[in-house]
């Protein structure tokens, strides 16, 4: 008989639950101090530190494989459609950015309150042991190394260098879906333990909803957003295209990955009436580079999480932190959650997250990854209608 192996959704969701049981039984019967109960938090604890270290020691080799080798393949084809593709695809993430930063400042100061323990300070909950495995190097020296990487192979003939990173971008992909992703659920239950047991719950509980509701609304918003501009462009009306994208939207819910629903999202586009060979270029280069869902959670998501810990998100802060967002997450790992980890790096360092801060970005971002994979798979269909549209002009003239 055939074993069905359940979502990462549905996994998230019972590490969530069993981690808030599990917390919230020192709390209900009044043996928060016990030994019993005070080692078993600690070892959760234990066990979040240990893979936030094994986190922040992949995640320079990340962004040196996937973005070397994807600035590599993108160098390689310089023609005009792929650069109108290119710009079109940076500048809807940059747009999805700063909107979801100036709607952050103007709706998230009213929902989100900063976060403080009920429970008194003795009985927080310190890890066992912790390990020191410091990254190879920082995420900037990796960003740079990244780019100098990528632009020079794509201008070089030699392919021996470029298979070395593809070799080393197979390692981090397999180490992704073989360790990393299967320990994500046991992961965010650890975090939720701690957070229960520490007297946070409500407060932290009441905060994620608040944040995942305005992000989901912001990208259907998004959506209609990106639906509106082709219509203006393409002068005609886009948004009767919608229902033909649903196939490829439920599809990307349930994957989670825009590289899986590349044959669901082509087949839409091309029954929205994009010509065959733009279709076949514009849907997998976006499943790469076009992640303004992912965008949207990250920007609105770390703003509320820096709320909720007593900083202030400034636009000084995440111009930077945009612009840079929209560069690192090309090609992006086309697994559940490659977004948060190629933009973790980024979060620590130029946003100033704490280990603490982290696990709730990771944790926010994996529970709403399937809507942001499904914002992103349809936004690139408006971007196709563009291209198709400017190609069609271009054969005019």
């Amino acid at each position: 008989m055939k074993k069905h192996k359940l979502g990462l959704l549905v996994r998230l969701l019972m590490g969530i639950a069993a981690g808030i049981i599990l917390g919230s039984l020192g709390p209900l019967f009044g043996i928060q101090d016990s030994p019993v109960f005070t080692g078993f938090v600690r070892a959760c604890v234990t066990f979040t530190s240990l893979f936030s270290t094994f986190l922040n020691f992949i995640i320079p080799l990340l962004i040196v494989s996937f973005v070397a080798a994807g600035l590599a393949d993108l160098g390689k084809k310089a023609n005009r459609l792929f650069a109108i593709t290119l710009i079109l695809a940076y500048v809807s993430t940059i747009i999805a950015g700063f909107a979801s930063f100036f709607a952050g400042k103007a709706l998230l100061p009213s929902l989100i309150r900063e976060i403080s323990g009920t429970q008194a300070a003795s009985n927080s909950y310190e890890t066992l042991f912790t390990i020191e495995a410091e990254p190879v190097f920082g995420v900037m020296t990796a960003l740079i190394l990244a780019f100098l990487l990528g632009l020079g192979m794509a201008n070089s003939k030699s392919t021996a260098l470029l298979q070395v990173v593809k070799d080393l971008q197979e390692i981090v992909t397999k180490t992704l879906n073989k360790v990393i992703i299967p320990l994500i659920p046991f992961y965010i239950a650890g975090l939720f333990c701690k957070i229960a047991a520490e007297g946070e719950l409500v407060q932290t509980i009441q905060m994620f909803v608040k944040l995942f509701v305005m992000i989901l609304i912001f990208q259907w918003l998004y959506i209609l957003f990106q639906f509106l501009v082709a219509s203006v462009v393409c002068r005609e009306n886009k948004f009767k295209n919608l229902k033909n994208v649903a196939p490829a939207y439920f599809t990307a819910l349930g994957t989670q990955s825009s590289a899986s629903t590349i044959p669901v999202n082509l087949e839409s586009t091309k029954k929205n009436g994009v010509t065959g060979e733009i279709a076949d270029f514009v849907i997998p280069l976006c499943a790469t580079i076009h992640l303004a869902g992912d965008t949207i959670c990250l920007v609105l998501g770390s703003m509320g999480i820096m709320m909720a810990s007593g900083m202030e998100p400034t636009l000084a802060m995440f111009t930077p932190f945009i612009f840079m967002l929209g560069v690192t997450m090309v090609a992006a790992p086309g697994v559940p959650g490659g977004g948060v980890m190629a933009a973790l790096g980024l979060i620590t360092s130029m946003l100033g997250f704490t280990e603490s801060m982290s696990q709730l970005i990771i944790s926010l971002h994996f529970s709403q990854d399937s809507f942001g994979t499904a914002c992103n798979i349809t936004g690139d269909q408006a971007i196709a209608f563009i291209v198709d549209y400017a190609d069609r002009k271009g054969k005019e003239q």
